[in-house]
């Protein structure tokens, strides 16, 4: 068999295993991949049209032994790297994160040039979200909550605002970024009145509080509404323009009152909200339906 060392990429796509799989891929055929890769997460940034499908046909071409399968198979996993990393990911492409450390390495290395990219993704997190997106019945905007491969989406412990970063977390500053939480929070109020006013409860409805503004943004949860039998329903809405396995993140305090208020709490995702706005829901303390990870310690000497 040829040494991988000095074969060409194409010859080299060719090397088939034992078992009739293809090895491992290439350092060549990870570059191509991930090139690919950011081409469409930039176009999708800057809302420009493209067709994934296209993309995968015109790799086919190039890593010949690669199948249209284990090419979106590769895109997932670039999309579990760039999660990890703090960047949002191509929608369409679930995150996948059982990958080699070769495309971890590829991905940093293309990001530490990837100029253009920064630049599409600090506009995408930084833009202000100046109306609720227009839709039609607003209830339908809901849907099942994803499953990711662990089957807890995953959700950060936010840090207070004055701590830096090395290097900076794209999903994090659009976690920050005010008038697009504030939008997400008014589409939530639109959903919960329609919701109720269906049902026939309109009094319900009335009753409807936004407490982040009336009371602070201290409690805990942003929404006071109601079941249709009078019990309430305290709804933390968090709001992302990205995609559905987008990680969110969550103070303590709001960690520790869906805990305590397990019975009433609710926390509604937003996502895709500049384009097409769908809302899911999580039932109850968090710690039961998401991976929560810390990123930030406070220590003491011993």
């Amino acid at each position: 068999m040829p040494n991988e060392a000095t074969t060409s990429p194409t010859v080299r796509s060719r090397l088939i295993s034992a078992s009739g799989m293809p090895e491992n891929w290439s350092r060549e055929e990870v570059e191509a991949a991930v090139a690919d890769y950011f081409d469409m997460l930039s176009r999708e940034l800057r809302d420009e049209p493209f067709n994934k499908a296209e993309h995968n046909r015109n790799l086919q071409k190039v890593l010949v032994r690669r199948s249209r399968a284990s090419i979106e198979r590769k895109h997932q996993n670039i999309s579990a790297v760039l999660l990890e990393l703090g960047y949002p990911y191509v929608d369409g492409y679930k995150p996948l994160s059982n990958y080699q450390e070769l495309l971890r390495l590829v991905v940093e290395g293309r990001l530490s040039g990837a100029d253009s990219l920064h630049r599409a993704v600090a506009v995408a997190v930084e833009l202000p979200a100046e109306a609720v997106p227009s839709v039609g019945d607003v209830l339908s905007i809901q849907v099942d909550p994803p499953v990711p491969e662990n089957k807890r989406l995953r959700i950060y412990e936010s840090r207070p605002p004055s701590v830096p970063r090395v290097r900076r977390n794209y999903l994090e500053a659009e976690a920050r970024n005010q008038s697009l939480g504030r939008a997400g929070e008014d589409l939530a109020l639109r959903f919960e009145h329609e919701r109720l006013w269906r049902a026939g409860k309109k009094k319900l409805a009335e009753r409807i509080e936004h407490v982040a503004q009336t009371r602070g943004d201290y409690l805990g949860y942003d929404i006071l509404s109601f079941e249709v039998n009078g019990q309430e329903r305290l709804i933390e809405v968090k709001t992302t323009a990205f995609g559905a396995m987008t990680p969110f993140f969550a103070s303590r305090n709001e960690v520790e009152f869906s805990e305590s208020r397990d019975a009433e709490y609710q926390l509604y995702r937003l996502f895709n909200f500049r384009r097409q706005p769908k809302l899911f829901a999580l039932g109850g303390a968090v710690s039961r339906s998401c991976r929560l990870e810390p990123i930030q310690y406070s220590a003491t000497p011993r």
